[in-house]
């Protein structure tokens, strides 16, 4: 008997605000006018840390530092989806995603600067510190998700990373487990195009990094990454079907990576300037002022009153972290034990001892 082929690995596609401030009013989500300043202004406030954190960091005031331009609406219009109650995951490209949520400028800036206080969250704060290693969070975005239904909670869990990352082991056990336990898990992937300095062709030979959702059993959907409606109202979808205990999501956000990488890379090396002249014009945070302009929402004294405030606001997040004092060295021994070895005890008195 001959085998069936089955071609069902399309998925849906969403996007809502184009280029020009378009709207496609049929697939608007419902969302009021001071909802849409607020996604604005954490937009750009979001673009001006990041500009004052790359300029910090080329002055050597800063450590390596990973940068959002041109991603602010997946992260914003994803974030902003979050309830209190909800838990943040993120990678290492979502700073904006924690000014959302309350933590303060000058944190991420000690967290940069290599000073590890700036990840020490808020207890009311529902988010998880910096991931570094790649894919490493979403394993346990899910572990946390699976607990979250033996308690028998109304809560959703959201986990980001890039696309570099659904080429790890990580990813896969992390959406295995997501289907197989029903967890109440998003997963947001902010395709930027590359993993460094890999294209994203180069990488996977799916269509699309939506459709992988279909081999552990649930959905995956593709979005402009660059409309923050598209991506609001795709993340806010899945995560009322997360509390409802309907199942994990994979939002695949299509977006790019105007910078580098990191302020270790020089992506000038492996993609052509016409390339990235494109994807300018598809700068998120013009085309939604473009939207507001349309719709009597913007002016040119609103732009300059909240640049004003928000670069008001970084200068003085950065006196606060250039002024925190360093911590004491007895701190390289504290926190990988719940009691000290005594080797260890020793090593710390000695430091101690001699203050050095």
């Amino acid at each position: 008997m001959p085998l069936k082929i089955i071609d069902s690995f399309d998925v849906y596609h969403l996007s809502i605000l184009d280029e020009n401030g378009n709207i496609d009013k049929k697939l608007m989500p419902k969302i009021s006018e001071k909802e849409i300043f607020s996604l604005y202004e954490f937009m750009l406030l979001t673009r001006i840390f990041d500009d004052k954190a790359l300029k910090l960091q080329r002055q050597g005031r800063l450590g390596t530092y990973a940068s959002m331009l041109g991603q602010e609406a997946t992260i914003i219009g994803s974030s902003y989806a979050l309830e209190k109650k909800d838990w943040m995951f993120p990678s290492f490209r979502e700073s904006g995603a924690y000014l959302l949520r309350g933590l303060s400028p000058e944190k991420l800036f000690m967290y940069w600067g290599g000073d590890e206080r700036g990840m020490f969250i808020p207890k009311d704060q529902n988010n998880f510190p910096v991931c570094i290693p790649v894919a490493t969070q979403t394993l346990h975005a899910v572990g946390a998700a699976m607990a979250s239904n033996i308690k028998n909670e109304k809560t959703a869990f959201l986990t980001y990373f890039g696309d570099g990352a659904t080429s790890e082991g990580d990813f896969h056990e992390a959406m295995n487990f997501a289907g197989v336990f029903n967890a109440p898990v998003v997963f947001i992937c902010q395709n930027n195009q590359f993993a460094i300095s890999v294209p994203r062709e180069n990488q996977t030979k799916s269509k699309t990094i939506a459709q992988k959702a279909i081999a552990y059993g649930f959905q995956g959907i593709q979005v402009d990454g660059n409309d923050v409606f598209a991506v609001y109202k795709a993340t806010k979808d899945a995560l009322h079907k997360a509390r409802a205990k309907k199942g994990p999501t994979l939002i695949e956000c299509f977006t790019y990576r105007i910078g580098d990488h990191t302020t270790a890379d020089d992506s000038s090396k492996y993609r052509a300037k016409k390339e990235l002249e494109y994807w300018q014009k598809k700068d998120p945070i013009l085309r939604l002022r473009k939207y507001m302009q349309k719709n009597n929402l913007w002016s040119k004294n609103y732009e300059d009153k909240i640049t004003k405030k928000f670069t008001d606001l970084i200068e003085n997040s950065v006196k606060k972290y250039e002024s925190v004092k360093p911590q004491d060295k007895e701190e390289i021994f504290k926190y990988a034990y719940s009691s000290m070895p005594k080797k260890l005890k020793e090593q710390s008195d000695y430091l101690k001892e001699v203050g050095e």
